[in-house]
């Protein structure tokens, strides 16, 4: 294979992704070959940690960040792997410069790089650093960048919760290795925030980021209440079309990190929002965020799936927090409005599955508790709660409470769980959401991904009394069996939420890797 000695922009990853916005946004120029190599100081060394993958713009596009002890240019090297010889990045590695700089939290510097150009169906290795001064070479694979494929969302790991780091990172990294052992292709992981307890602690950030699956699974960022106190979280993910506006910011740019922030792949369009700003119009913000995008990129997405931490329809501690009482009011008939298909959120620590929800109410009052099958009419949005996937924390599930909310009340047909949620599950053992996004239909499942044995480190440190279903009446159900599944057929009728095929583009139109 031959590189042409030239720069290379971020090119077309589709024709309806905005590339000067996008490339704007980034701040970097990717480049073919190796000659940036010699721009680095022999001399120096470095220190590389929290390595971590994360998603770019559409499918052809990865991110990589890390922190770095020198400030010495730093690149990151790309090969599909089939090309590594003897572990040797040569001739047919890609070069792409990393835009770096200084740290506000451990006085280091933080890096990223956007990798542009990606084949489907590829598996490639890449390494950090500059020449004498690499990181440890890591793989990831790339899929098919049309049609179905899965994705997995993960709730709250929040690092330190327990007030054992090691307990609870050794939960993070048994469900990451269940849950992708179980699933080896799918396509993102995404995140459903709070990645930490304490925003700017980095033994927590190490703790988060030490599995290897975040160097081989892009990792799509939220950034949870437990993430605001700081910069570490933006220093740490680099994420595409992020507005970083003060609405949507939450406060002080130079001592807070946060914005909202899209993304495509095959079809979906995601678009993930800093909840914890909602006060003093954030939240009309927001709506008007999500309403711009999809007016730009919702004509060509199949679906359209909302990302962000604080769950509106919470089961559990949250439930009747003034903030989300805020946002039950503020943002379900926007999201109606606007064709949103799937909502996901974390924050309570427990698990929910809502009924059909259109402008903030009930759609279909006939839809029973934990229906295995769900259509969607015109303006219908099913909002699911990821628990705990680390075991660091639960909350139990709260009884629905009039005097707190007069508008959250309990469920008709089934007057133990609020009105708006088809299933509330909480078992004291770790979990995580799996998403099948097929042609015709959206497959939801909340599945176990440990026990009430270790790791687990709430019941380990007796921070809970019970473990397992029925609030521990029942055994607990072994690794990879099924809390919930929904089919979900979303709304088909003339205009398709307004959306239509008109403008899907042919799959892989930017190649750099022939």
């Amino acid at each position: 294979m031959k590189f042409e000695n030239r720069t290379q922009g971020l090119g077309p990853v589709r024709r309806r992704v905005a590339v000067g916005a996008t490339a704007a946004a980034m701040g970097i120029t990717a480049m073919l070959g190796s000659g940036l190599a010699t721009a680095a100081h022999a001399a120096d060394t470095a220190k590389l940690t929290g390595i971590v993958l994360g998603v770019g713009a559409g499918e052809s596009q990865r991110a990589v960040s890390w922190y770095s002890s020198t400030d010495t240019p730093q690149m990151v090297q790309v090969v599909p792997t089939a090309k590594l010889k003897h572990g040797e990045f040569d001739k047919h590695a890609a070069t792409f410069p990393a835009t770096i700089t200084a740290n506000k939290v451990n006085g280091g510097y933080n890096a990223h790089v956007t990798i542009d150009g990606l084949k489907k169906k590829t598996k490639y290795s890449y390494r950090v650093g500059f020449e004498g001064n690499w990181s440890p070479t890591y793989s990831f694979e790339t899929q098919d960048f049309k049609g179905d494929f899965d994705f997995l969302f993960f709730g709250d790991p929040q690092i330190g919760a327990s007030g054992n780091v090691a307990k609870d990172a050794a939960g993070w990294a048994d469900t990451l290795n269940v849950a992708l052992a179980a699933n080896p292709k799918t396509a993102l992981l995404v995140s459903g925030g709070d990645q930490v307890e304490t925003a700017n602690t980095e033994t927590q950030w190490d703790a988060f980021l030490a599995p290897d699956k975040l160097r081989q699974y892009p990792w799509a960022a939220t950034i949870g209440n437990h993430d605001v106190g700081g910069k570490a979280y933006e220093q740490h993910f680099w994420t595409p079309n992020t507005d970083r506006s003060a609405p949507y910011y939450n406060g002080d740019a130079t001592t807070r990190s946060g914005g909202d922030y899209w993304y495509e792949y095959n079809d979906v369009l995601f678009i993930d929002l800093n909840s914890n700003a909602y006060a003093n119009g954030a939240d009309a913000a927001h709506i008007q965020y999500v309403t711009d995008v999809v007016k730009e990129h919702g004509d060509a997405a199949k679906y359209t799936v909302l990302v962000y931490h604080h769950s509106i329809y919470s089961p559990a501690s949250h439930a009747n927090d003034g903030d989300n009482q805020q946002r039950r009011k503020d943002f379900p008939t926007a999201f109606s409005n606007l064709g949103v298909d799937l909502v996901l959120q974390g924050h309570d620590h427990a698990y929910t599955r809502s009924y059909e929800i259109k402008n903030g109410q009930k759609a279909n009052p006939k839809e029973q508790p934990g229906a295995a099958e769900v259509v969607q009419g015109p303006g219908g949005v099913i909002y699911v709660t990821a628990n705990s996937a680390s075991g660091s924390k639960y909350y139990n599930l709260t009884a629905p409470d009039t005097t707190k909310d007069p508008n959250y009340g309990p469920d008709p047909l089934n007057p133990k769980s609020h009105w708006a949620n088809s299933v509330e599950n909480q078992e004291h053992v770790r979990t995580y959401v799996k998403v099948q996004v097929r042609d015709d239909k959206l497959v939801v499942e909340n599945l176990r991904s440990g026990t009430c044995a270790a790791p687990n480190a709430a019941v380990e440190l007796g921070q809970e009394d019970w473990c397992g279903p029925d609030s521990g009446a029942t055994a607990a159900q072994p690794v990879g069996s099924t809390v919930d599944k929904v089919v979900i057929h979303p709304y088909d009728g003339k205009g398709d939420h307004g959306k239509s095929d008109e403008h899907k583009p042919a799959a892989d139109e930017s190649a750099w890797l022939q």
